[in-house]
């Protein structure tokens, strides 16, 4: 079989990965103990090969490109996996070690995941997260990420779906607002309420509420003259407020339930939930490290309070 990476090549991706990292020449040519020059012909020479450029530079910085910034997503992880199987192999990697990247919604990464990271890293101290929260859905070969958690399964037959939990979801106001405007008593009164929105990122439309009982059945399209976007926390910013009504998941407010700065309503047409999934590309080699935070996580998530309904 003819190869395609030479020893020279490899080398120019390692390097290139390292000025990406440190965002500077200089700085990766003294972590590899090269002269900057090298780093500069080596970059040249992948620029060349894939006839893309890969840094924006002038005399101060350098910047990925958007090409540069997919590329090195690509070579980090290859490179990451090239270290894992070599130590697996060798018996080195008998503690997970390296960077783990996942990507989740706001309200789960605030509330479920980003609280149990100390615990994590206090059982694998060599393993470094990077964790970026976002309501968008991500593409795991551009964009590098090792693990996605979101709100529904992907039709790609590529990814493997772990469910972490179905979480409650309950519609909030402040006592002020409730005594200003009234207490809805079933899903109809909404249309004479201020129902805080908040707009899907893939869709551009406002989220439908959701509710379940005869009268309320599915999905509910509320109006509002506030509308939210990118951040779903912010509707519970704006209930706490007391600027309206807010669908959210109950264990975003239950401290505020329980301290009665919100009062849940309409509770008798709730008991509806959502699903939080756990996502990674199938097939793929999985890292020690990414195992090993797949079974934290669903072990952990299974332990957690949920919060009494009724």
């Amino acid at each position: 079989m003819q190869r395609k990476f030479d020893d020279l090549l490899l080398g120019s991706i390692e390097l290139f990965c390292r000025a990406a990292e440190l965002g500077s020449f200089t700085l990766a040519a003294n972590s590899a103990s090269v002269t900057p020059a090298a780093v500069s012909r080596s970059v040249a020479r992948l620029e060349a090969r894939l006839g893309a450029r890969l840094f924006v530079r002038n005399t101060r910085q350098i910047r990925l490109t958007d090409s540069g910034r997919r590329y090195f997503e690509q070579c980090r992880q290859a490179l990451s996996q090239l270290v894992d199987a070599e130590r697996e192999m060798t018996g080195q990697q008998t503690t997970p070690a390296g960077v783990l990247r996942i990507s989740m919604p706001t309200p789960y990464g605030h509330y479920r995941v980003l609280p149990l990271l100390p615990v994590f890293r206090e059982q694998y101290p060599e393993v470094r997260v990077e964790a970026q929260l976002s309501n968008r859905n991500i593409d795991f070969a551009d964009e590098g990420f090792d693990l996605a958690i979101r709100g529904r399964a992907p039709a790609d037959s590529g990814l493997v779906a772990r469910k972490l939990e179905d979480a409650d979801m309950v519609v909030v106001a402040t006592p002020a607002y409730l005594q200003r405007a009234g207490v809805p008593k079933t899903v109809g009164d909404l249309v004479a309420h201020e129902c805080i929105q908040f707009e899907v990122p893939s869709s551009g439309r406002n989220l439908a509420w959701t509710f379940d009982n005869p009268s309320g059945d599915g999905e509910v399209l509320t109006r509002g003259s506030y509308v939210t976007s990118g951040d779903a926390l912010a509707g519970v910013t704006l209930a706490r407020s007391g600027a309206g009504l807010f669908q959210t998941y109950r264990f975003v407010v239950e401290e505020d339930l329980r301290a009665g700065r919100l009062v849940e309503v309409l509770h008798d047409h709730g008991h509806r939930t959502r699903p939080f999934i756990l996502l990674y590309p199938h097939g793929r080699y999985l890292s020690s490290r990414v195992r090993v935070f797949v079974d934290f996580l669903v072990e952990r998530l299974a332990h957690v309070p949920r919060a009494r309904v009724g």
